[in-house]
């Protein structure tokens, strides 16, 4: 009975029970007013799920939900009433209709993002509201009626008490659906973009793709809640699909906690039973929703949805069991790559090409030249060290590499292959890796979550498996979610895996942020100063997992200005200033080249740096 009671499944199995019962006596207990009320507000709730996985789920700002709910809700009424089909056919193609508008709307969100998306969008749901009022066939200002009640089997669907059990049907398997989208690969990597969209491409997110699909996902549900609002009213209107409901609709999602499916639901739920309330008060109702939707942004942007977990978050703080109390471990180091006696040195450079070979490589910012004709070769196995003053070039040479700036000249080969303008994601997928100078980690999600977006290299396309075999889904969630343990061990962060990054100190996150750059299985590793604000403990703790690293077979690349650590970890050392390469060699003849000491060292650096080749390194 104790085990029972201590698996968190039986509590959730209980809700679910709970909730199961209501729903099911909830007709018993009201008024015909009153489910007529319950049934608005499921198709809200629908409205607004849509519009959380979009917005607070893939971080898409989407002001045009109210738009599929109407090219939905019309498509239903203009093929029942005027082309003479049966109901299910119609929703049928009004779905599909749905889905390709809310394709459509992804397109802007392409090129844009932030206020200028969600003003596109909102201007996609004027102009909708501008067509129904005048389009003759959507029956203009006076809209569509006598829409068929939809057959179901012989019941009765005319009655709204019948048709609240088709809503709570439809409506717990589009809630179910939404869950296992969010709390999947598919749902992280959108919550990834969300939290950067740049790191979560290094990563091999597919951003493009990844925005198309969270506001196909947002159309599929406004178009769902569509379908159900003209088979329960049979009347559709432009008043309906109003700004003042788009409006509405964005004040559920914001206050419930758009980045809670539940929170949204809770929202939907809430606001509709307020506004029957306050129907004869439309005015203050819009004053009201508005200040407390600003109260919300300002002091509580997570929703009500996030008020457990701040509370959480304040009681762990006071009583001492935050997660940065926790202890890190020893790193455990990689197996060594196991020698081939048919690729030795001699065999190896004359048959394999180097790792990286950047040629002639330029980059300019309007007037300033960033890059000028940079070229270096790094061999497999190598640990590269790029050093410089600030402003050399350094950071923007690895954004070229790594695809988020594209070369004016020259161009990029990994492993034989020209890389050079490829996007992020896709040379993530071919063995390319990187950190970065400031940390980019996934704010909102946890530790393990961070590195199952990195384990997961799931193309965005296979999304038909969310519909017809979510049982491969979770086979795989199960495979990742055991090499998320592996990994959490091998850096010593198992017991981190559900604490948020930002939580920990800052020598912690680091070391996450290598975690998850390893978690693709790079060929290529470009570490951009990774040993920035570390004291010297976590210096040499960082030494030994790059060298490890190394030894595994990954080639790297570090971008470093602690000048021990370069000359004792890396084997060969390029030196960039002002764009350019002035030198290049062994870190013994780095250090002695004037053109070095004049440019970035400086004569009182030379005579307290570190020997080359030692095994010391200076905080």
């Amino acid at each position: 009975m104790r085990a029972l009671l201590r698996n968190p499944r039986v509590p959730r199995f209980g809700v679910i029970s709970v909730c199961v019962v209501v729903a099911w006596i909830l007709p018993y207990q009201v008024s015909g007013y009153a489910i007529h009320v319950v049934n608005i507000s499921l198709v809200f709730a629908l409205l607004a799920i849509g519009m959380g996985l979009a917005m607070g789920i893939a971080g898409q700002i989407n002001l045009a939900q109210v738009a599929f709910f109407g090219v939905s809700a019309y498509a239903t009424a203009i093929l029942t009433t005027h082309s003479g089909l049966g109901f299910w056919p119609a929703a049928a193609l009004a779905m599909v209709a749905a889905a390709a508008i809310g394709l459509l709307v992804g397109i802007p969100a392409l090129r844009m993002q932030s206020h200028y998306l969600g003003i596109v969008t909102l201007g996609i749901a004027l102009g909708f509201i501008n067509w129904t009022t005048n389009a003759k066939i959507a029956g203009g200002a006076e809209g569509i009626s006598a829409i068929p009640v939809p057959p179901m089997f012989g019941i009765d669907l005319s009655s709204e008490y019948l048709y609240y059990y088709l809503e709570v049907v439809v409506f717990a398997i589009a809630l179910a659906f939404g869950l296992f989208v969010v709390r999947t690969g598919l749902g992280r990597r959108m919550m990834a973009m969300r939290d950067d969209p740049l790191a979560a491409g290094a990563v091999g997110a597919e951003i493009p793709l990844l925005r198309m699909t969270a506001f196909m996902l947002s159309s599929v549900f406004g178009g769902i809640a569509g379908v159900l609002y003209a088979g329960l009213i049979r009347y559709v209107a432009p008043d309906t699909f109003n700004i003042s409901n788009m409006f509405l609709l964005l004040a559920m999602v914001v206050i419930g906690g758009r980045q809670s499916l539940v929170g949204c639901i809770v929202g939907a739920v809430g606001l509709t039973l307020i506004r029957e309330q306050l129907v004869d008060y439309p005015t203050y109702a819009q004053l009201g929703f508005g200040i407390v939707v600003v109260l919300m942004v300002v002091f509580a942007p997570t929703g009500l949805a996030g008020v457990p977990a701040r509370a959480k978050a304040v009681v762990d703080r006071r009583r001492g069991t935050s997660a940065d109390r926790a202890t890190l471990r020893p790193f455990q180091p990689y197996e060594p790559a196991p020698p081939d006696a048919e690729t030795d040195d001699e065999i190896k450079t004359e048959t394999l090409p180097p790792m990286l070979v950047v040629e002639e490589v330029s980059k300019q910012f309007r007037g300033l030249k960033a890059l000028k004709a940079v070229s270096l070769t790094v061999e497999r196995g190598e640990i590269r060290g790029v050093v410089g003053p600030n402003g050399s070039g350094k950071t923007t040479l690895f954004n070229v590499i790594s695809g988020f700036y594209k070369a004016s000249g020259g161009r990029v080969l990994m492993d034989g292959q020209v890389i050079s303008g490829g996007r992020p994601y896709r040379l993530s997928r071919i063995g390319l890796a990187r950190t970065f100078q400031n940390l980019r980690l996934f704010g909102e999600l946890t530790v393990r979550d961070n590195l199952l977006v990195a384990l997961d290299r799931t193309r965005t396309y296979a999304i038909w498996q969310y519909v017809l075999w979510p049982v491969g889904i979770l086979r795989q969630e199960r495979r990742l979610n055991r090499q998320a343990d592996e990994l959490l061990e091998r850096f010593g962060l198992a017991e981190f895996g559900g604490a948020l990054p930002g939580s920990l100190p800052y020598g912690i996150q680091r070391r996450i942020e290598i975690a998850r750059a390893m978690a693709g299985e790079p060929r290529l590793l470009l570490l951009d100063e990774p040993a920035a604000g570390l004291n010297g403990d976590e210096v040499r703790r960082l030494s030994e997992i790059v060298r490890s690293i190394r030894d595994s077979g990954v080639t790297v690349v570090l971008i470093e200005h602690n000048m021990g650590l370069v000359m004792s970890l890396c084997e060969r050392v390029t030196v960039l200033a002002g764009g350019e390469v002035i030198a290049e060699g062994t870190p013994a003849e780095v250090a002695h080249d004037h053109a070095v000491i004049e440019a970035y060292l400086g004569d009182s650096a030379m005579a307290d740096m570190p020997l080359p080749n030692t095994t010391e390194v200076s905080p």
